[in-house]
């Protein structure tokens, strides 16, 4: 759906996918109408609407929180943490590498529940010294009620369905036991799918005996959990090819390239019009200035195309768009993902050798997985 940067704590990026804000609103409108009027009877409305955006905004820190705590022990063990973001089902921690060894794998996992039970721990107490004051019930409620819920939170992350921390727990301890992690991954993933599977047969159970909010989110999470532990395997194995792989394996060799001094209008006209390519690296002889993609071109008016040339719209060569062909393909990922332009121009000696896009790479990654099936 996409994301937005919120921040930075602790010298990580916070994003905030899209998605966020449909559960945002669910949980405010719950916590405003039901939770809150049902458990601390006798409030004004305005109070209620109070408790319930402080209880919601608060539900989302206890969550960033508990996102910051692994991101924080990883960052300890040597792994790189290059952002938080926080979605429809809670936060993940986005790293450039998994856990080495499986007792720092079962530290990272281990410390998110219990930073919740820490924060319930906090809140539990907050209430407790708020009644024994006298602060007002819209106050206790809400921090006695958010410690229930980090207890909640802990527990569900402690089940064994990976990715949630239960199961990377379990494949934690796999890997200690096998010596494999790609092993103990399948075994933890192939868990969490079926994990999966149960929370979806519990949903439908629910929606039969009548209870049918309840039994959709039940099975909307189970399908998610179960797509979630599919695909975090396979991002595993993704991960493991790319770590062997350079940028000379993928890269398309002795590309066509273009002058900086044509028009855009010449630009569409003799290339993108008549070539299949997206984009073009720019080039006088074979030193490389920058890459122009039509992505760039489009968001120029029409009625400046003869007047704009290639120079004034290319991205300009830099460190974000250059690679070496030894350099590494998880490398690779990163200079495209922060180039804007998903394409980098691998270079020896300041001569272009190729241009490696994000399609050059699935290409790859499909050839190399059909030959090892």
């Amino acid at each position: 759906m996409g994301d937005f940067r919120l921040g930075t704590i602790l010298g990580l990026e916070i994003r905030i996918d899209f998605s966020w804000f449909i559960i945002f609103f669910l949980i405010l409108w719950s916590f405003t109408v039901a939770v809150f009027p049902t458990n601390f009877p006798g409030l004004s409305r305005g109070v209620y609407i109070a408790m319930g955006a402080a209880g919601t905004l608060l539900f989302f820190a206890s969550l960033l929180g508990h996102e910051l705590s692994h991101s924080v022990v990883a960052r300890a063990k040597g792994i790189p943490v290059e952002s938080i973001t926080l979605f429809i089902f809670g936060g993940m921690a986005r790293t450039r590498m998994e856990a080495e060894q499986p007792g720092d794998e079962f530290v990272i996992a281990g410390v998110g529940p219990l930073s919740s039970l820490a924060i319930a721990a906090f809140l539990f107490l907050l209430a407790w010294i708020g009644r024994q004051a006298g602060w007002s019930p819209a106050i206790t409620g809400v921090a006695q009620y958010l410690s229930f819920l980090n207890v909640l939170l802990a527990i569900f992350n402690l089940l064994p369905g990976f990715p949630l921390d239960g199961g990377r727990l379990f494949r934690a301890i796999a890997w200690k036991i096998t010596g494999d992690l790609t092993k103990a991954t399948r075994l933890a993933s192939t868990g969490g799918k079926w994990f999966g599977y149960g929370l979806v047969g519990l949903g439908v159970w629910q929606v039969v005996q009548g209870i049918v909010l309840g039994g959709f989110w039940l099975v909307f999470i189970g399908w998610f959990l179960r797509n979630a532990a599919i695909s975090s395997y396979q991002q595993h194995l993704i991960r493991l090819l790319l770590e062997g792989a350079r940028a000379a394996d993928a890269m398309t060799r002795k590309p066509e390239t273009v002058s900086p001094d044509l028009t855009l209008q010449q630009l569409v006209d003799d290339y993108f019009l008549r070539r299949r390519y997206q984009a073009f690296p720019v080039a006088i002889g074979e030193e490389p200035l920058g890459i122009i993609t039509l992505g760039q071109v489009k968001e120029v008016p029409r009625e400046e195309w003869s007047r704009r040339s290639v120079r004034d719209t290319m991205t300009a060569a830099s460190d974000t768009v250059i690679v070496r062909p030894e350099e590494s393909m998880t490398r690779v990922l990163e200079k495209m993902e922060r180039s804007g332009v998903r394409r980098v121009l691998v270079v020896r000696e300041g001569r272009l050798e190729g241009i490696l896009t994000a399609a050059d790479l699935t290409a790859w990654l499909e050839r190399v997985r059909q030959l090892e099936r």
